[in-house]
């Protein structure tokens, strides 16, 4: 499939039945699913199952796509609401052992460099981990604001849209999901600042 076809374009002919055009938009928003799904759920193969719901919903759903909002907004959505179903039904308890990468085995590795200093990178991934954490604290909402825009870097707007919320109620969630996490973060940071004054 040529990569430079727009993705309005793929959807016209995936819209009429051509396989290979929804073939085509799947790869190239299928990471961003997955990424979305793992960064709220924290368990790799719940994120894999929203994945697969997610286009599965697409793919039903293909033919009443208007094109109010761009196709990527439009399977965001898809993505958050099969996201919040598996939330719904899955226990409160989530291992925050999980990685933010995900399955170490099926995902790349980031090799650190290996002349940093050991206790640079223990801090570094002692921070991470405390950061992991505090972002279990959000409630749902909360939470998925702060990944949305944070952490994926959709726009104000974009997340509105995915969220079907207005775009004051995205920034008034953002500004108390960051307090929350200013909050939780507060003692480790300062037990990390006065560690590293020693």
């Amino acid at each position: 499939m040529n990569q430079e076809l727009r993705d309005e374009e793929l959807v016209r002919q995936a819209q009429t039945g051509d396989e290979g055009a929804f073939t085509e938009l799947v790869h190239r928003h299928e990471n961003r699913v997955y990424t979305l799904a793992l960064k709220m759920l924290r368990q790799p193969v719940d994120a894999e199952d929203v994945l697969q719901e997610t286009f599965i919903s697409a793919l039903r759903g293909l033919k009443t796509f208007r094109g109010d909002a761009s196709f990527s907004t439009w399977l965001y959505r898809i993505a958050y609401n099969a996201t919040l179903m598996k939330l719904r039904r899955s226990s409160p308890v989530v291992s925050l052992d999980a990685t933010l990468e995900g399955d170490e085995s099926e995902m790349p590795r980031d090799l650190s460099d290996w002349t940093h200093d050991p206790e640079i990178v223990l801090l570094n991934q002692e921070t991470q981990r405390a950061m992991q954490a505090a972002v279990e604290t959000l409630s749902p909402a909360l939470r998925s604001v702060f990944v949305l825009r944070d952490l994926d870097g959709l726009s104000t707007e974009e997340t509105a849209t995915v969220l079907a919320v207005s775009t004051q109620v995205v920034k008034t969630r953002l500004h108390r999901a960051r307090l929350i996490l200013r909050n939780e973060l507060a003692d480790y940071m300062s037990t990390r600042r006065d560690r590293e004054r020693k």
